[in-house]
């Protein structure tokens, strides 16, 4: 039975919260309550981190376990260092699509890096207020448009462009992927290096000016290296997107397993050679395994990024 305050009785500060208990003994106050609920938020709140980690653990073991029976068959020097890549007779070169990976992602940050650069300085330093609220929406919206779209365009628009400006028969190739993931990640870099100008400080650009600057040396000699931090997370980010991208590279890159050594040569990359190959693998085949492979490869890369994205917010905030 609980224990009924009686009306004309006077209580101490606490005596009233205390002066209710059950028979058991226990209190029913607020701080009690209060506690509960924070050991169980805490508990909730860590486990949830935990199945996180599980699943991202599960999958580089996953990936990596499947990927090394590679090596059962193949020789790490064929693998990573071969143009060969046929898989009937049992040759397994994946030189090929990692050269091609990383040529197609260091093309893309060549073309897109300087126009994001600049898009963020007209935006950030050159624009009306009433401009920006419209241009950069504009450039949020970008960055929700499926990767399947820009891929249709550049097929049905930029190839044929590109084969009319040219003058020949082939229009997929590096260039035209790296037009399209130029495409893809320029509003990614614009918005975060937009964001990395706004918060340079006033006092910097005040002092320049009192120096006797013109507002292009206060940019870019003043205002770009005090947000470089916030630039180089904005490139690799960038980076991160152009790297993993499918679907708009599969559908104007050519998907040939040769080595890119021409701008407008077919060729395939490791994400495209995944996405056209895996549905007709074998599972127990070394085929399979070395497909696995290079999402392992990928997942890698994707990791080294992230942590270099950590270690330069790091640098930034100290």
């Amino acid at each position: 039975m609980l224990e009924v305050p009686s009306p004309g009785k006077t209580y101490a500060a606490g005596e009233l919260g205390n002066s209710l208990k059950s028979s058991s003994g226990k209190t029913f106050d607020r701080k009690t309550r209060l506690s509960f609920y924070n050991r169980t938020f805490k508990i909730i709140c860590i486990a949830c981190a935990i199945f996180v980690c599980l699943i991202l653990f599960s999958i580089l073991f996953l990936m990596g376990r499947t990927g090394i029976l590679t090596f059962e068959t193949v020789s790490v020097k064929d693998f990573f260092f071969s143009t060969e890549w046929v898989p009937e007779n049992d040759q397994y070169g994946a030189f090929v699509f990692i050269f091609g990976t990383f040529a197609l992602t260091l093309l893309t940050m060549v073309i897109s890096v300087p126009l994001s650069v600049l898009i963020a300085v007209f935006l950030a330093e050159m624009t009306p207020s009433w401009l920006k609220t419209m241009l950069r929406p504009v450039l949020d919206l970008l960055v929700g448009i499926p990767s399947v779209v820009y891929g249709f365009l550049g097929l049905t628009i930029l190839i044929p462009m590109l084969r009319t400006v040219t003058g020949t028969n082939m229009g997929d190739g590096i260039l035209a992927a790296a037009i399209v993931l130029t495409i893809m990640v320029l509003p990614t870099i614009s918005r975060i290096t937009d964001d990395a100008i706004v918060v340079v400080p006033k006092k910097y650009r005040d002092a320049s000016y009192a120096l006797g600057s013109t507002r292009f040396q206060t940019v870019f000699k003043v205002v770009l290296p005090a947000a470089k931090s916030g630039i180089m997370y904005a490139v690799i980010l960038g980076m991160a997107r152009a790297i993993g991208e499918t679907m708009a590279v599969v559908m104007v890159i050519g998907n040939t397993p040769q080595l890119a050594d021409a701008l407008f040569k077919p060729t395939a990359v490791l994400t495209s050679n995944i996405v056209m190959q895996i549905a007709n693998v074998p599972f127990d085949s070394t085929w399979n395994y070395a497909l696995y492979l290079m999402g392992f490869i990928l997942l890698i890369i994707s990791l080294l990024m992230i942590v270099a994205v950590r270690l330069i917010q790091g640098r930034g905030v100290k």
